[in-house]
């Protein structure tokens, strides 16, 4: 089988994949195009035609990660021409109104967890605020994990409760 025909059976598949793994349609294309290239480069490297489709799905995936890591990267390179070139870049500072208004959502919801009863709050800060598993929080709590999903709902449901109530007023 030639080239050519392979790349028409399974080019589609591997589009596909490389929206998913790249997240769009344009950089997908650009990836699809480029693996095309070395795959075509590097046809000698295929064994068997049957696995072209896989081989040219991990030659785009590779070129799909290069192009997330060039484009991570653009940052880091720009920061390096203004710092080359003596300049700074300041973080911009939010608004005062911004800071205070966060600050007031901020206590709100402090306010509001603190007045959870204690079997909620302690499921509720191990769960959202520190970020452990489901699994974990009812090992540590020594419940059961249908209860540990319980007991968050309830929170969840409280809090967003009392915050509403909160704004409301």
């Amino acid at each position: 089988m030639n080239f050519e025909s392979l790349v028409n059976q399974h080019k589609d598949a591997v589009y596909r994949q490389m929206i998913r793994a790249c997240g769009n349609h344009e950089d997908a294309e650009d990836v699809l195009i480029e693996a095309l290239f070395k795959a075509y480069r590097h046809l000698d490297q295929l064994h068997h035609a049957v696995a072209f489709r896989a081989w040219l799905a991990r030659i785009a995936t590779r070129v799909c990660w290069q192009l997330r890591k060039r484009e991570g990267m653009q940052p880091l390179l720009q920061l390096s021409v203004l710092q080359d070139e003596g300049r700074e870049l300041l973080a911009p500072e939010p608004p005062i109104d911004s800071r205070v208004e966060l600050a007031q959502m901020k206590q709100l919801l402090t306010s509001a967890i603190a007045s959870l009863p204690d079997g909620y709050r302690r499921v509720y800060e191990m769960r959202d605020l520190d970020n452990l598993s489901g699994d974990e929080v009812a090992g540590k709590l020594g419940i059961s994990t249908a209860a540990m999903k319980s007991r968050l709902h309830r929170a969840r449901t409280l809090i967003r409760q009392q915050l509403d109530e909160a704004l409301g007023a």
